[in-house]
């Protein structure tokens, strides 16, 4: 896994159908970013947050995970109260805000058509997932945000995703890595709005993360 990155190249060619989107993009779109999403991290990281792929309107826009929709309101509005940032969030890469013992990335890092990654896509990506882990080995907690990036974090360790069900709330010991999984909803708009993720819910997945990694 040495030789492999830990952010794709902005051309990478790995899945054509999303290639083909973000040349369908770059035409609609040609001001946006348009390109695998790097990952947003600070130095040493101890918390990494997995998201399943960049929001059209979001990250694949703006460059940056979470910047630019709303799932990026919530979730940077809990980290600066939770010390994982500093700054200030406008829904802008250029707009100050540095994360604090924390990294961001998604599990499929282009944006995929109708917001849904082929399970081939995930598979394609999982390598720059394993590098960036590779890379940093201070993280020793995971937030995955949803189901699916839960599964393809757990696929990726080859760990059964029978011995850690999905729960909004739920901590794992991995058993890999020195990892601790913690789960959430994910912060999107629909999931607040439909009332299935509230703020005091959210909120309450970084308590215990704080718990588990007191600031230092």
């Amino acid at each position: 896994m040495g030789t492999v990155p830990t952010d794709p190249p902005l051309d990478c060619d790995l899945c054509p159908r999303l290639v083909a989107f973000r040349e369908e993009m770059n035409a609609q779109h040609p001001d946006w970013f348009n390109a695998p999403v790097p990952s947003f991290t600070s130095t040493d990281p101890r918390l990494l947050i997995v998201g399943l792929a960049p929001g059209m309107r979001g990250a694949n826009c703006t460059g940056r995970p979470f910047t630019g929709d709303y799932a990026g309101d919530l979730l940077y509005e809990t980290m600066l109260d939770f010390g994982f940032a500093t700054g200030h969030y406008d829904a802008r890469p250029d707009d100050g805000l540095q994360l604090r013992d924390a990294m961001i990335t998604n599990a499929v890092r282009c944006l995929p058509p109708q917001n849904k990654p082929t399970g081939a896509e995930i598979k394609a990506c999982r390598p720059f997932l394993l590098s960036t882990l590779d890379d940093n080995p201070s993280i020793r907690a995971v937030l995955a945000l949803g189901r699916i990036a839960h599964e393809t974090f757990l696929s990726a360790m080859e760990l059964r995703r029978a011995s850690f069900a999905f729960g909004h709330g739920a901590r794992h010991e991995l058993g890999v890595r020195n990892l601790v999984m913690f789960d959430s909803y994910h912060c999107s708009r629909y999931n607040t709005n439909t009332g299935r993720l509230t703020t005091e819910m959210f909120r309450s997945v970084f308590s215990d993360i704080r718990e588990f990694l007191p600031e230092a």
